[in-house]
C-alpha cells in the first residue's frame, strides 16, 4: 500500500504472511537504469509482519515503478496492475497548480462468514475497488468505517489486528492500494463498537492498531492523541478529523461540554484553517457536519461545538471551506446557505461495500443539492477534481457506482466560496445527472 506522497519522498507499506526480509526496488517510469533498492526491513510477529519504507531523494513531479522483494526473491505484480507511485510537483513560482483527482469513500464491509450475522451477507460489490483504481485518482481518502470490527474483534488487540489483516488482503483491493496514495480517518466501526466514543475501554489500543495499518503523515497532537492530521496536494489543504477518540457519549444532554472533536482538536482545526491560504480547504470527518435532518450521530447532536465551528468560519472569514463525510450508507451533496455567508458544501460519500439505507424522513431534505441523493443500496464512491489557473480554480465533485458509471456531477468555482463583497448571492453550482 502507498502512503502519503510528498515532493521528494513517499511511503510504501506492506504486510507479509510470515517473517521475512522485505525490500522495495524502484525506478523512474520507463528508466530501469535509475533503479534503487531500499534497505531491508525484517517483518516479524511482534510487528504484525508489517514493513514500512520511507523512500526519499525522489525526483519531484515524477512517476516511479516499483517491485517487492521478500528474502531476496522478486514478487511479481499482476500484469494488469503494475505497481507505481508518484511524487508531487514543485510548481510554485513556476506554473499554475497542477490538476489532480482524489477518490473518497466510507463504509467498507468485507464479509467473514464465521463472524458475520446469519442471513444474507452484508458486504458486496468488491469490484468497486477496481473501479476506483481504474478512475486513476492521485490519492484516496477513506472517510471512516474502513473496516467493521465484529463483537469478537474489539475486545482484544489480537483480534483487532486479525480483522485489519483479513480485510487488507482482499484481492480486489490490491490494485488500488498498490498504485494510489492512501490517507484515512476512522468512524465508530473501525474504532470500536457501534456508536462508540471516548469511554471505549480500548481506545488507546485501537489507535495503536490504526497507526500500524495506515501511513498517515501524523496522528493527533502530543496533548491530544487521535487520528487527525493534515496534508497538502497541489496547493489544496486537507484537514482530516477524528470524531471518536475525544467524543462525548451521544446520550449526554446538550451543553458546552458535549463535544464530538474535543476542545484541543477543534482549536487545532480553527488555527490550521486560519493559517491556510489554499483556494479550497477540505475538511473531512467520519460523521455529517451540517445535515439539518440527521438525528443520528451527526455534529448536529453536538450543537455547541457545531455552532462554534460555524461561527469561527464566519467571523474569521475563512474562505474556500468544503466538507467531506461518510457514515450514512447513502450519498448526497448538502449546501448550507445563510445570509452574509458563502455556501458551505458537504459531500457525504457512502457506502463502498456495506449495505445501503434510505431514510424516508430525509427524502425532501431542503439542504440537499437536487439530484445528488444516492440511496436504495447503491454502492458508490466519490471523486474530487481540482483544475484551472491559479485564483480561478474549479472543484468538480462526482459520484460513481460500483461499475464506475457516473451518477451525478457538480462544479464549484473558487470564487463562489468567498464572502459576499456587496450582497449575499446564491451559488450557481450546476448539477447534472
Amino acid at each position: 500500500m502507498l502512503g502519503p506522497a510528498e515532493i521528494s519522498e513517499t511511503t510504501v507499506w506492506l504486510q507479509t504472511r510470515r517473517p521475512c526480509q522485505a525490500q522495495v526496488r524502484y525506478w523512474l517510469h520507463g528508466k530501469p537504469e535509475t533503479a534503487r533498492l531500499s534497505p531491508p526491513v525484517r517483518t516479524d510477529p511482534a510487528g504484525d509482519h508489517i514493513a514500512r519504507f520511507e523512500l526519499s531523494g525522489l525526483e519531484p513531479g515524477s512517476r516511479y515503478e516499483y517491485e517487492i522483494y521478500l528474502d531476496g526473491l522478486r514478487i511479481p505484480a499482476p500484469a494488469s496492475a503494475p505497481l507505481s507511485f508518484q511524487t508531487q510537483a514543485m510548481w510554485r513560482y513556476r506554473t499554475d497548480p497542477p490538476p489532480f483527482r482524489a477518490a473518497i469513500g466510507s463504509c467498507a464491509y468485507i464479509n467473514d462468514a464465521p463472524y458475520d450475522r446469519p442471513g444474507e451477507p452484508y458486504g458486496g460489490d468488491y469490484k468497486i475497488f477496481r473501479a476506483i483504481a481504474k478512475a486513476q485518482p492521485d490519492f484516496m481518502i477513506w472517510l471512516g468505517d474502513d473496516i467493521y470490527y465484529r463483537e469478537a474483534d474489539w475486545i482484544t488487540e489480537r483480534n483487532m489486528r486479525r480483522r485489519w489483516a483479513h480485510d487488507r488482503a482482499l484481492p480486489e483491493l490490491q490494485p488500488l492500494l498498490g498504485t494510489v496514495h492512501q490517507y484515512a480517518i476512522w468512524d465508530d466501526h473501525d474504532f470500536g463498537p457501534n456508536d462508540s466514543d471516548r469511554t471505549f475501554r480500548d481506545r488507546t489500543t485501537s489507535l495503536r492498531v490504526f497507526q500500524d495499518y495506515w501511513a498517515n503523515p501524523t496522528y493527533g497532537l502530543p496533548e491530544a492523541p487521535g487520528v487527525f492530521t493534515r496534508f497538502e496536494w497541489a496547493g489544496v489543504d486537507f484537514f482530516l478529523l477524528d470524531d471518536r477518540y475525544h467524543r462525548s457519549p451521544n446520550d449526554l444532554p446538550p451543553g458546552p461540554d458535549k463535544r464530538m472533536y474535543g476542545r484541543e482538536q477543534l482549536q487545532w482545526l480553527k488555527e490550521s484553517l486560519a493559517g491556510s491560504h489554499a483556494p479550497f480547504k477540505i475538511v473531512a470527518g467520519g460523521g455529517q457536519f451540517w445535515n439539518p435532518l440527521n438525528s443520528f450521530e451527526s455534529l448536529g447532536e453536538f450543537p455547541a461545538e457545531q455552532q462554534e465551528l460555524y461561527d469561527f468560519i464566519r467571523e474569521a472569514r475563512i474562505e474556500g471551506v468544503v466538507f467531506l463525510s461518510g457514515d450514512r450508507h447513502h450519498t448526497e451533496l448538502l449546501k448550507r446557505q445563510e445570509p452574509g455567508m458563502y455556501p458551505l458544501y458537504e459531500f457525504t460519500s457512502s457506502p463502498l461495500t456495506s449495505g445501503g439505507s434510505r431514510i424516508e424522513e430525509e427524502a425532501n431534505n431542503p439542504a440537499r443539492v437536487p439530484g445528488t441523493w444516492v440511496t436504495d443500496g447503491i454502492r458508490n464512491f466519490g471523486l474530487l477534481e481540482v483544475s484551472g489557473k491559479e485564483e480561478a480554480q474549479v472543484l468538480t465533485l462526482r459520484t460513481l457506482d460500483a461499475d464506475g458509471k457516473e451518477l451525478w456531477k457538480v462544479q464549484i468555482k473558487e470564487g463562489e466560496l468567498r464572502f459576499p463583497r456587496i450582497s449575499p448571492q446564491t451559488s450557481s453550482a450546476s448539477t447534472s445527472r
